[in-house]
């Protein structure tokens, strides 16, 4: 048979790929435009969603035009994006305002005034987090980070924008609604909105008790579907201005977490994977409803239809690579203005690749922007502990990636607790992965074998283009781990337990002895509001 392709959007917080992926989850080429990120005072972080959709253009355009795959034999269009990123759009689906990111917290008040309450557990009113966690398996996060925070928001420091909203729609659902004119949103990428009942993962429905218990409205929410469903076609123009043929389908994808989880190849219940973009997680597929609100884990629905996923999300991780390059090692000042290397984030491997492990005991906390999980602390902060004399730069380069590091296996023991396994091999994915010494040190600090994926930074590029073939019955899910293959196996090695476990302990106690002042240095006032009854 003649091979297919699948047009496949990788949208991350830092540009957006677009690949021509077989229908079988071989990378072919792909285009990449960068999108830059808007951080305002108390916790904003926005992006503008022209700057998505030029890009979306630009890097389909030139792919598209280098002719390696017939037009005729691109099957679909399928999107991976950003989670939990938030566009309020008008009818004819004009932006209202920037996108708050994932990373925007401005909404933490709103979201605390509403779940607070006696008793209180983690913040929460016992009451509102039992319901809470009966219909959607959690609740939204005290940083203000979620979707329906970004809501909240909206609706109470941007009334007039809120009352024009015609929907409300995530990244993913908002760049689907610009290739096809549809407004609509897929069983997992609504989920951080708070308000679906997903007790019957076949069957994802809205809650009208969660709709009102946050006081929005319901009829600015988009129409729900699988992640596999066609949702429409390329609109004409717009397929004439990519090089589409008219009448290519777009299917209706799924946020970054759920695709990158297909795109490693661990589509079997328990098979984990970690993930290293601008941030990390640990994740894996499960097969039931479960919670633990003390730890910020919970059940959620998964891209394959009828599947349970389960996560804990770290809030930056390569971001503190990038951190360290752009505003300290590379920051243009009157000391430092000579060029950059040509591939500094090789340079940043090869450096930290020479210092010892456990950087002579140098910690670095990677809470650049607060923390999600496995603590829900939106006023955490990054910081260098123990810094001596004999500390240089590259020991600062090594410990970012240990921090990093530290904080998954903080989350990846809660993971493995709720599975009630052990994970003894984790596949590693996103641009992270390509460095080998972080492979190592992943392999070391969890004290498990690492298994890299080939391409390891195209996995959400792969994983959106499973899910294009399974909607069009190319492939089964089950088919997926037969079609995947691996460039590197790292295993922990026993001479560094020691110093690993040490650091790791240290690096829980920094937490805990310093929680309290960074909410006394970062915690934002409180805003009180009248809602119309």
């Amino acid at each position: 048979m003649k091979t297919k392709y699948i047009l496949a959007i990788d949208h991350g917080t830092s540009g957006l790929k677009v690949a021509i992926v077989s229908v079988y989850g071989e990378i072919i080429d792909f285009e990449y435009v960068a999108t830059p990120t808007f951080f305002l005072p108390d916790g904003g972080a926005e992006q503008n969603p022209d700057d998505w959709w030029n890009a979306l253009i630009l890097a389909a355009t030139r792919l598209i035009k280098k002719g390696i795959a017939s037009i005729d034999d691109i099957e679909a269009v399928c999107v991976s994006s950003t989670f939990s990123s938030t566009v309020a759009v008008d009818q004819n689906g004009r932006h209202l305002m920037n996108c708050l990111t994932w990373m925007d917290s401005r909404g933490a008040p709103y979201v605390e005034e509403i779940v607070k309450g006696f008793p209180s557990v983690e913040g929460y009113g016992l009451s509102k987090a039992l319901q809470s966690i009966y219909y959607t398996g959690g609740g939204p996060s005290l940083t203000g980070k979620d979707d329906i925070a970004h809501v909240l928001l909206i609706q109470n420091e941007y009334p007039d924008i809120y009352q024009k909203t015609y929907k409300f729609l995530g990244s993913k659902d908002y760049l689907n609604m610009r290739l096809t004119g549809e407004f609509a949103a897929s069983f997992d990428s609504i989920m951080l909105f708070w308000v679906t009942d997903i007790r019957d993962i076949h069957h994802v429905k809205y809650n009208d008790y969660l709709i009102d218990f946050f006081h929005i409205d319901k009829d600015k929410l988009p129409v729900l579907k699988q992640s596999t469903e066609v949702l429409g076609t390329v609109r004409p123009e717009v397929a004439k201005q990519i090089g589409l043929k008219a009448g290519t389908k777009v299917i209706m994808g799924s946020p970054d977490h759920q695709a990158a989880l297909i795109g490693s190849g661990a589509v079997r219940d328990y098979e984990g994977h970690v993930y290293i973009g601008t941030s990390s997680w640990v994740e894996c597929l499960v097969p039931y409803k479960k919670t633990d609100l003390f730890h910020k884990i919970a059940s959620l629905p998964a891209a394959i239809p009828g599947r349970y996923q389960v996560l804990n999300e770290q809030d930056i991780a390569g971001g503190c690579v990038s951190f360290l390059l752009n505003n300290l090692i590379l920051f243009q000042n009157e000391f430092h203005s000579y060029k950059s290397p040509d591939d500094p984030y090789r340079k940043f491997s090869e450096i930290a690749a020479r210092i010892p492990a456990g950087s002579d005991k140098l910690i670095f906390t990677p809470w650049l922007n607060g923390e999600r999980a496995p603590v829900d602390d939106t006023n955490l902060r990054g910081c260098f502990f123990n810094i001596s004399m004999r500390t240089t730069a590259d020991h600062f380069i090594r410990s970012v990636l240990e921090g990093v590091a530290y904080n998954t296996r903080w989350s990846f023991q809660y993971v493995e607790k709720f599975i009630s396994r052990k994970m003894e091999t984790l596949t590693i994915i996103g641009g992270g992965a390509v460095s080998d010494i972080w492979c190592r040190i992943f392999a070391d600090v969890l004290n498990r074998q690492i298994r890299r994926v080939k391409n390891a930074r195209e996995t959400n590029a792969r994983g959106a283009a499973f899910l294009a073939s399974a909607g069009l019955n190319y492939i089964d899910f089950n088919d997926i781990p037969g079609l995947m293959e691996y460039d590197g196996i790292f295993e922990p090695d026993p001479k560094h337990r020691q110093i690993y476990d040490e650091l790791f302990d240290a690096f829980l106690l920094i937490y805990k002895k310093n929680k309290s002042v960074f909410s006394r240095l970062n915690k934002r006032s409180v805003v009180r509001y009248k809602r119309d009854e």
